[in-house]
């Protein structure tokens, strides 16, 4: 779970741009990798300061940064300081409460998304926070954690006949957030299986666990939506933009991942509708068991009664009860015991309520 209570009370009462960072507190130190490519070379470093970065870049070759770890905030400022990034965009970066959103600049663009995966343990999803700065021959990512993500991209930039390594930031950039939006797809699937795993067990036992398992899945479509929603608006934006990073031919790809944000986004609304209809089957349910007592308990009442009321009145302490004296009396009653709730259990069946 994030804790992001000291780290937001540290910054009240500080002026806008203030840099601190508001995320998960991580041990692990940030990590700045460098790809540098175009149609003839590729190369990759990892390097220490990001002063160095400034000294790779070439205007025939494009260079893609991705800082792993947003704790150390000294590395932040440095980047917006050596490109001129305004600090209100660095503080966006710092803090990994931010929904997803398009800010377009003179020089650069700023998108920030959250990259979903499959999480271990009681909850669903995992949510990490995704910063991209894109300038006219580099690309910055600032992730909160150190994985595997963009591992297809690296492998596809060693092969030097494909569009990636011919085409801009633009081109790059597009696959950076297709590869994010398309995970979503994963999370869509194991919802699938997820909903179908209820719906059978809830055709066999309505128990309080799978009550909790509606609810919890409930709750998480609630913060799935919430991250991968606004990607519409997004992406939207990116498109209507005038910017000169963003090569209007180029914009077919985009519209690609918009489709793929609108599969995603119809998918959840799928999916929360049926754990709606699940919790309306589960309290059903219940309902249907709770009638299904009350009808054994009313059928009990209902061949009891008349016995009760046959023992109270032979329970009664008259002493002019004719039906005492009676050598037969004691048998007559157990007799009418007996036959009573046999008249009335085949009544009942008669009428089809057992």
């Amino acid at each position: 779970m994030y804790n992001f209570v000291n780290a937001a009370s540290q910054k009240t009462g500080m002026p806008p741009g203030s840099l601190v960072h508001v995320g998960e507190d991580q041990a692990i130190e940030s990590r700045v990798s460098i790809v540098q490519y175009n149609k003839q070379r590729l190369e990759e470093k990892v390097v220490t300061s990001i002063e160095k970065v400034d000294q790779f870049q070439e205007a025939e070759a494009i260079t893609w940064v991705t800082i792993e770890g947003l704790k150390n905030v000294g590395l932040i400022e440095s980047i917006g300081r050596v490109f001129d990034i305004h600090p209100l965009v660095l503080e966006d970066i710092l803090n990994t409460q931010q929904r997803p959103k398009f800010e377009e600049f003179d020089d650069y663009l700023y998108i920030v998304l959250k990259d979903l995966s499959l999480a271990e343990g009681d909850s669903f999803v995992r949510y990490q926070q995704i910063s991209i700065l894109v300038l006219k021959n580099v690309v910055f990512i600032f992730k909160e954690h150190q994985d595997d993500i963009f591992l297809p991209l690296h492998k596809r930039l060693h092969n030097n006949k494909g569009r990636l390594r011919t085409l801009g930031v633009d081109y790059l950039t597009y696959v950076i957030l297709d590869t994010i939006v398309d995970k979503n797809f994963i999370i869509i699937d194991s919802l699938d299986e997820v909903v179908s795993s209820i719906e059978e067990d809830l055709s066999i036992n309505a128990t309080p666990e799978i009550l909790a398992t509606i609810q919890r899945i409930k709750h998480e479509l609630i913060y799935i939506r919430k991250y991968i929603s606004p990607l519409r608006d997004l992406l939207l934006e990116l498109l209507r933009s005038d910017t000169v990073l963003i090569d209007e031919k180029n914009h077919i790809y985009f519209r690609d991942v918009l489709d793929h944000v609108l599969r995603v986004t119809e998918s959840l609304e799928t999916y929360r509708d049926m754990l709606s209809s699940l919790l309306d089957i589960y309290m059903s349910s219940v309902s249907n068991k709770m009638n299904e007592v009350m009808k054994v308990l009313t059928i009990f009442a209902a061949i009891f009664i008349p016995l009760t009321f046959v023992a109270g009145i032979y329970g009664m302490n008259f002493e002019y009860m004719p039906e005492l004296k009676l050598k037969w009396g004691y048998p007559t009653v157990w007799l009418v015991f007996i036959i009573t709730p046999i008249g009335l259990i085949a009544y009942f069946k008669k009428k089809k309520w057992l």
